[in-house]
């Protein structure tokens, strides 16, 4: 997959990726009202991007540089694969999040992932909802940006080293069965 110019090195370090063209903006001063991404209006809540997989279009807000850029762009790639990556698959990350819950393993590897986790429940876990899986999707998105970023330290990245290297197995094992379509 060939990505805009703007983004300088940050798809460097992407493992070949296949699928259909995403169209990639760059907008000034993004926020989020509800389902809503918006710039430039000051309404909302300050978020670096946005991603619409469906409609094959992500958005990244125009003040985003070097590391940054690259951990956030990775993050909103990662929700691409996401939605192709298949029942089975997806089941898989989350039965490895299963069994981080079950030992209280604490922290993530983002934001978006630590927010969610944060407002869970026993019962959202345990009932698969919406809440909860929000919160695998995230957190297979910023596993997926921690791991080819290149980004090594960051202050959201509070997850121990025994899980993240459980995470950093599951995702070499997906790049060995090829199986990542965006």
């Amino acid at each position: 997959m060939e990505w805009p110019a703007e983004l300088g090195g940050a798809a460097k370090r992407l493992p070949a990726l296949a699928g259909r063209a995403i169209l990639v903006r760059f907008l000034p001063d993004l926020t989020a009202r509800g389902r809503r991404l918006e710039s430039g209006t000051g309404r909302g809540t300050e978020v670096h991007a946005g991603s619409f997989p469906r409609k094959r279009e992500m958005v990244l807000d125009a003040a985003l540089r070097g590391k940054e850029l690259t951990r956030i762009f990775v993050h909103e790639v990662f929700h691409f694969a996401w939605l192709r990556l298949g029942n089975a698959r997806r089941l898989s990350f989350e039965d490895l999040l299963h069994g981080e819950a079950k030992a209280h393993a604490r922290g993530e590897l983002g934001w978006s992932a630590a927010s969610r986790k944060q407002g869970l429940g026993k019962q959202d876990r345990r009932n698969r909802t919406r809440r909860w899986r929000e919160y695998v999707c995230e957190s297979f998105c910023d596993t997926a940006a921690w791991h080819l970023s290149g980004v090594v330290e960051h202050e959201e990245f509070t997850l121990s080293r025994r899980w993240r290297n459980r995470r950093a197995e599951w995702f070499e094992r997906l790049w060995e069965e090829g199986a990542v379509r965006v």
